[in-house]
């Protein structure tokens, strides 16, 4: 688990499990299926619902929930999912400490954490592969899964 940003921590599903979770005052960003999203859904088969309101984005709480999986290719990444997760940062970063995490805390969350800061102009580099470099002295666990990565290049400039 590493501070990125002021109140903004990114960190693997253990972190959460042994810290967060068993203290105050945090907004989480769980940014993988397994085991929140289904949790929070109570669905047993192998997927949720298509047709389920909260299909790819659940709030219970200070918890935002999110229906992703690192899939191999960025087309099985919805832009909505990861649009909420960097306005729900927005949202609440100023005033709460913010974890996000993945199972891992490599990929999903850490490409959350990336697309943030270039969002908020603290990385600023145009170029994507310059902005990892950039990322990776703030976070050495960085290691995004194909699909993560470029769907962050694919959609570098819209953040």
């Amino acid at each position: 688990m590493k501070e990125i940003y002021p109140n903004l921590h990114i960190g693997s599903q253990a972190d959460y499990e042994n810290i967060v979770r068993h203290q105050d005052g945090w907004f989480v960003i769980h940014a993988c299926k397994e085991p929140y999203h289904r949790q929070a859904l109570g669905y047993t088969g192998r997927s949720a619902p298509k047709e389920h309101p909260e299909y790819l984005i659940a709030y219970r709480d200070n918890h935002l929930i999110l229906n992703l999986v690192d899939a191999p290719d960025p087309e099985y990444i919805p832009k909505e999912i990861i649009d909420e997760a960097i306005k729900a940062i927005g949202s609440n970063v100023v005033n709460q400490k913010i974890f996000v995490h993945c199972n891992q805390g490599q990929s999903r969350s850490a490409v959350i954490g990336l697309l943030y800061l270039h969002h908020v102009d603290v990385i600023d580099a145009e170029v994507f592969e310059e902005a990892e470099k950039e990322f990776l002295h703030l976070y050495p666990w960085y290691s995004p899964g194909n699909g993560m990565r470029m769907f962050a290049k694919q959609h570098w400039n819209s953040y």
